[in-house]
């Protein structure tokens, strides 16, 4: 327990709609009479659950409801979420710059956040003077800022701006320095909002490799939201999920950005030219004996059926592309690419794949119908196939393990 640098228990949030703060004078009167009696706050035990999509039928709502976590000295804590989910406002808590409606939280060390592009800023401040100002706030003497000051600038990038008022950097420029101050002021807990997704690709990389060495060479710890799953899966040893203000999921990473994804699918993705086609009703998959199977070995022949309807009679191509659980596409397969349109008015087309080429693990697939070129039906996450470990060389082994995408190949020390 003496590892614990974090401690939320029971926090939460409540807002008033419609207003800036939290109540109207006889609101304030009513909970501080309660206070002098001893009694709790008498809103606490109002307001609507945090579901942006429902219609308000309250006065109050708790932006956030019953937050229990702990974090420890250097770990990486991810915070995921759909927007409007609480994951800014439960960051806005621990960093202290605002407080909890219910509940405490206990920190050990100094706190250094970076919630918004430019968070801490004086915007008629220099850049240098702006660094002093940062290390000042977390409590650090200027010779310790001194120390830290060269490092400060290489990092980000904005040598040549130091001694121009922050208030003419763009918004990258911005966020460079704040993510430059904030990660080498040495605080114990470093808080990172979205901000990241302001910087440039370089600049992205050069944050999250400096987010690295801070939790694992420097025993550091972070908190880090973010929508981008690729970095929460590289950086996070630990994952919260969000949902309507309260915690639904807090663990293994890869297990819980599975859990956000499959509970989250975008809906009304799909299109539908209905004048020229009225869609493609099934699919299947099947093994070399026309078996349908519902799970697939890597290296194992596969056989897609698919079912669709052509009312017009127009030369169709059908595709069907897969995508892994971040999103990522890995590989697709167009008819009319390869040999075959579709002409039947009703009728099925079978995709063969010679050995299946992906790692185990869960897969989605995307549907679609072009015309000459042209987009006719487009069928986003139409279905999830599972691959299990095969034997795609025949030799009993796979590289690569969970991340590898096979092709046939061969060695030799011949010409070929």
């Amino acid at each position: 327990m003496d590892n614990i640098i974090l401690k939320a228990e029971n926090i939460s949030k409540q807002y008033r709609l419609g207003v800036v703060g939290t109540g109207t004078l006889s609101h304030d009167i009513n909970r501080f009479w309660h206070k002098i009696r001893g009694k709790g706050d008498p809103y606490a035990k109002v307001g609507s659950v945090n579901d942006r999509s429902t219609e308000a039928s309250e006065e109050y709502v708790w932006a956030l409801k019953d937050i229990n976590f702990n974090v420890r000295k250097g770990e990486v804590l991810g915070i995921i979420g759909k927007n409007g989910a609480g994951k800014s406002t439960l960051l806005k808590l621990l960093s202290r710059v605002t407080g909890p409606t219910t509940g405490s939280i206990k920190t050990k060390g100094r706190i250094a956040s970076l919630l918004e592009v430019g968070t801490g800023f004086h915007p008629e401040l220099t850049g240098k003077e702006n660094i002093y100002l940062n290390g000042a706030i977390l409590g650090m003497s200027k010779k310790e800022v001194e120390d830290k000051f060269d490092e400060i600038v290489d990092f980000s990038g904005c040598k040549k701006y130091v001694n121009t008022p922050v208030k003419r950097y763009s918004s990258g420029m911005r966020v460079r320095l704040a993510f430059a101050v904030a990660a080498h002021l040495e605080p114990e807990i470093l808080v990172i909002d979205e901000v990241l997704a302001v910087g440039d690709a370089e600049f992205q990389k050069k944050a999250i490799g400096k987010m690295q060495d801070i939790s694992k060479g420097e025993g550091r710890t972070v908190l880090f939201v973010s929508h981008d799953m690729g970095a929460i899966q590289n950086l996070c040893t630990r994952l919260l999920v969000l949902e309507n203000g309260g915690v639904c999921f807090e663990g293994n990473v890869s297990e819980g950005v599975e859990y956000y994804l499959q509970n989250n699918k975008a809906k009304e993705l799909n299109y539908k030219n209905a004048a020229v086609t009225e869609g493609i009703s099934s699919v299947k998959f099947l093994n070399s004996d026309f078996q349908e199977i519902g799970m697939v070995l890597t290296g194992q022949k596969v056989i897609v059926q698919v079912d669709y309807n052509n009312p017009e009679q127009k030369d169709l191509s059908l595709s069907i592309g897969f995508f892994d659980g971040l999103s990522n596409f890995l590989f697709s397969c167009r008819s009319d690419i390869v040999n075959l349109t579709m002409n039947s008015r009703k009728g099925k087309a079978y995709l063969e794949i010679h050995k299946w080429p992906l790692s185990p693990g869960f897969y989605h697939y995307n549907l679609a119908v072009h015309f000459k070129s042209t987009m006719v039906e487009n069928i986003k996450e139409a279905g999830t196939v599972e691959t299990e470990k095969g034997d795609f060389y025949g030799t009993g082994k796979l590289p690569g393990k969970k991340k590898a995408f096979y092709i046939d190949y061969n060695w030799s020390e011949d010409v070929l």
